[in-house]
C-alpha cells in the first residue's frame, strides 16, 4: 500500500509541474531489462511498444550501454563548430546503410523533417528562383509536432488550432498515384510520404504507389522524400522500408531507433541535392550530432550487426503476422490487421482504449494508432516466446472487454 501510495503522489506531483500535453498512462517506471520493463514498485510489463518504436535493442543492452558510458566519460558536447570522431564514424555508416550520400543529425524526427523540407525548399529555389513553392503531402500521415512537420501531417486535428502553417501543402492518397498527379503544378517541389504509415494506421505504401510517385517525380523535376522515423531502422525486414523495393528517394529523414533511447534523429540526402540545397548559415543545431549522440548511433549499428537483427525481424515477424492473424479470426470485434514486419495493427470495431488499458493492468504495454487501432512496435529483439505471451494477455484483454 505505502509503494502505491509514492507511485500516485508521483503522478500527482508530475501532474503539478508538466505541461499536460500527454495523457499519460497511471504508471511511473522505473527500469529496464530485455523485452521487459518495471515500475517503481517492481510489477513487470511485457513491452510491445518499445518507447514508440525506439528501443530496437530492448532494454539492458550492455555493448550499446558500455559505448555511452565510454564516451560520457570523454566528452559530450564539442558544438558543431568542430569535428568530432564520433559523428565523423556514424555518418559514414549511416550513408553505408542507408545508401544516400550525404547525413545532417538533428535531435529528433521533427527536426529530421524540419531540415528535410528546408533542404527542398532551398533545392527549389536555386533552381528557379522562386520561393513559397508547394509540398504534397498525404492524408493521414504523421510527420511531427513542429510548426513544419505539423503542415505536412494529414490530419487537420493536429493542425486545426493552430492556424496558418508556414508552407503551402497538399494533401493526396496513400497508394493512389492519381490523387498525386492532380495535385502537382509548376511550384511543387517536394512530395512526402512514409514508406509504411505509423500514427495513420499501420498502412503500407505499395511497391507500384512509390515507384510511381518515383517516375513522376523524376518526370517533373520533384523531389520524393521518405519518412523512415518509424518504418525505418529494420523494423519492415530491411533497413529502411523502401530497400525492399529499390526505390531510392531524395531525401530520407530518420529517428527513433536510430539512437535507440538517446534523442538523435537524421535526414539524409543524394549527393544531387546535397550539393544543391543548404549551405553554410542555411540550417544548424547545437547539439545535434554531438559526440554522445553520435556514440549512441554507433553502438547501436555495432548491436545491429552483432545480433544480425535485421534478418532476425525478417525470420521472426512472419510469427507475429500469423499470431495477430488468429487473434483477428478468432474476435469478431477485430476488423483486419495491417501493417509489415516489427509494425503491425489491429483494426477493431470499437475505441480500442478499454482493451490497452485491461492489458496494461495484466502486464503488456501496448499503444493505439488512433481510436480503434491497437500498435504494435515491439523491439527487434523479439522472440516467438514474447509474442505468445504478449497473445495470451490480450487475448483476455479482448474477451473481458468484447
Amino acid at each position: 500500500m505505502e509503494q502505491n501510495n509514492k507511485m500516485q503522489l508521483m503522478i500527482e506531483q508530475a501532474e503539478k509541474d508538466l505541461l499536460h500535453t500527454y495523457n499519460r498512462y497511471q504508471i511511473v517506471l522505473d527500469r529496464g531489462e530485455g523485452m521487459y520493463l518495471y515500475d517503481i514498485n517492481g510489477k513487470k510489463y511485457l513491452d510491445f511498444m518499445a518507447g514508440i518504436a525506439v528501443f530496437a535493442l530492448g532494454y539492458g543492452n550492455k555493448a550499446y550501454n558500455d559505448a555511452l558510458k565510454a564516451q560520457i566519460d570523454k566528452i559530450l558536447h564539442t558544438s558543431n563548430y568542430f569535428y568530432n570522431e564520433p559523428a565523423i564514424r556514424a555518418a559514414a555508416r549511416m550513408k553505408k546503410a542507408s545508401g544516400m550520400d550525404r547525413i545532417f543529425f538533428t535531435n529528433s524526427g521533427a527536426e529530421a523533417v524540419e531540415g528535410a523540407l528546408k533542404a527542398a525548399m532551398k533545392h527549389a529555389f536555386l533552381k528557379d528562383g522562386h520561393r513559397g513553392h508547394q509540398v504534397i503531402a498525404m492524408e493521414n500521415s504523421f510527420h511531427g509536432r513542429t510548426y513544419g512537420a505539423l503542415s505536412v501531417t494529414g490530419n487537420s486535428h493536429y493542425r486545426e488550432p493552430f492556424g496558418q502553417m508556414p508552407c503551402d501543402v497538399q494533401f493526396a492518397r496513400l497508394n493512389d498515384l492519381e490523387s498525386v498527379k492532380v495535385l502537382i503544378t509548376e511550384e511543387t517541389c517536394a512530395v512526402i510520404v512514409e514508406p509504411v504509415q505509423g500514427e495513420g494506421g499501420l498502412l503500407p505504401a505499395s511497391e507500384e504507389f512509390l515507384k510511381g510517385l518515383r517516375a513522376l517525380c523524376d518526370e517533373k523535376g520533384i523531389l520524393l522524400i521518405f519518412d523512415e522515423i518509424q518504418c525505418g531502422m529494420g523494423r519492415t525486414g530491411s533497413m529502411f522500408a523502401w530497400h525492399r523495393f529499390g526505390v531510392r528517394p531524395d531525401i530520407m529523414t530518420c529517428a527513433k531507433a536510430l539512437g535507440c533511447g538517446v534523442p538523435v534523429g537524421a535526414f539524409l540526402l543524394t549527393e544531387e541535392v546535397g550539393q544543391s540545397s543548404l549551405v553554410a548559415g542555411d540550417h544548424g543545431t547545437t547539439y545535434g550530432g554531438n559526440p554522445l549522440a553520435c556514440a549512441a548511433v554507433n553502438a547501436v549499428l555495432d548491436q545491429y550487426e552483432a545480433l544480425d537483427l535485421v534478418n532476425h525481424v525478417r525470420e521472426t515477424a512472419p510469427y507475429l503476422t500469423s499470431t495477430l492473424d488468429g487473434l483477428a479470426a478468432e474476435f469478431p470485434c477485430i476488423k483486419e490487421r495491417r501493417g509489415t514486419g516489427f509494425m503491425q495493427g489491429l483494426v477493431f470495431d470499437r475505441p480500442v482504449g478499454p482493451i490497452i488499458a485491461d492489458a496494461m493492468d495484466k502486464g503488456l504495454i501496448l499503444i493505439n494508432a488512433g481510436a480503434e487501432i491497437i500498435r504494435f512496435v515491439p523491439a527487434l529483439i523479439t522472440e516467438k516466446q514474447h509474442i505468445d505471451e504478449m497473445a495470451e494477455i490480450l487475448r483476455g484483454a479482448i474477451a473481458r472487454n468484447s
